[in-house]
C-alpha cells in the first residue's frame, strides 16, 4: 500500500477549492487550488469572433495558458508570442476545446470568451485544475452577460470537470501530486461532463503497457473524482 501525503485514499482527491471573483477586471476570476497547485483562471468577453464564423451568430471560446516563472522550485522562463512550447499550445488546446463543449456558443451572440489559465504554483495537474477552474470562470462570464441583458439565459450544456489519474508500483491513484506523478508507471489525464460523457481521455505508459483491466479502472477512478469535483463547482456556484 503506498503512502500518500496526508494519508490520502488511492481514490481520494488532495483538498479543492475554487475561490469565485479572485480578481476584479475579468467577467470571471477564479483561484482554483488542488492541494498545493493553485492556478487564477480569469474569462474574458470581446466583441469579435474568428472569421470564419463571420455572418453565423455564433460565438467562441478560446483559452491560453502560462506556467508563471515562480510556479516551480527552478523558475520556469516565460512562453512569449510564436515561441510558445510545444507542451503550453498543447495545454490551451485542451482547455479550450473542452470548454467549449459545455455551452451552447449559438447562444452568446458573436462575442469571443477569453479563458486565461497560469499556474502561480505547480505540484502536479495544472492542466486538469485549469480545466475545472476554468469552468467555473466561465459560468461567471456567461452569468454577467445575463444579467446585462445581453443573452437571455446561461447556456451551459453541462458542468464539465478534469482530473489525473496514475499507475504507481501497481496501484491506481486520484489526483496525483507532482512527486507521485514523476514516479508513475503510466499517467492519464481525463476530462467529462457531468453525465459521465468523455471529453478527453490522454493515457500513457511510461513503464509497461496497459492492459485493459487497468484502463477500465483508471475511467472509473476518474469518473469517480470528476464527479467529486463538479460537486464542489456546482457548491460554489450555488446552484446545489
Amino acid at each position: 500500500m503506498i503512502n500518500r501525503k496526508e494519508n490520502r485514499a488511492q481514490d481520494q482527491l488532495r483538498p479543492v477549492r475554487f475561490t469565485r471573483g479572485f480578481t476584479k477586471n475579468a467577467a470571471g476570476s477564479v483561484l482554483v487550488e488542488f492541494g498545493d497547485t493553485k492556478v487564477i483562471t480569469t474569462a474574458f468577453i470581446e466583441d469579435r469572433i474568428p472569421r470564419f464564423l463571420f455572418d453565423t451568430g455564433r460565438g467562441w471560446l478560446t483559452a491560453e495558458y502560462s506556467l508563471l516563472p515562480g510556479s516551480t522550485e527552478k523558475r520556469v522562463q516565460r512562453d512569449r508570442g510564436i515561441t510558445l512550447s510545444g507542451r503550453t499550445q498543447e495545454i490551451q488546446r485542451l482547455i479550450g476545446r473542452c470548454l467549449r463543449a459545455s455551452v451552447d456558443l449559438s447562444k452568446i451572440g458573436e462575442r469571443t470568451i477569453v479563458i486565461d489559465a497560469d499556474v502561480i504554483q505547480a505540484d502536479g495537474g495544472t492542466r486538469t485544475a485549469s480545466i475545472s477552474g476554468g469552468f467555473i470562470a466561465l459560468y461567471d462570464a456567461l452569468l454577467k452577460l445575463k444579467e446585462s441583458g445581453a443573452i437571455q439565459e446561461i447556456p451551459v450544456i453541462e458542468p464539465v470537470a478534469a482530473v489525473s489519474v496514475a499507475v504507481l508500483d501497481g496501484e491506481t491513484l486520484l489526483d496525483v501530486d507532482y512527486i507521485e506523478d514523476s514516479n508513475a508507471d503510466a499517467d492519464a489525464n481525463i476530462v467529462m461532463t457531468e453525465s459521465g460523457k468523455i471529453l478527453e481521455f490522454q493515457a500513457t505508459s511510461e513503464k509497461a503497457p496497459l492492459d485493459r483491466e487497468k484502463f477500465l479502472e483508471i475511467a472509473d477512478m476518474a469518473e469517480k473524482g470528476i464527479q467529486d469535483i463538479i460537486k464542489i463547482q456546482k457548491q460554489s456556484l450555488g446552484l446545489n
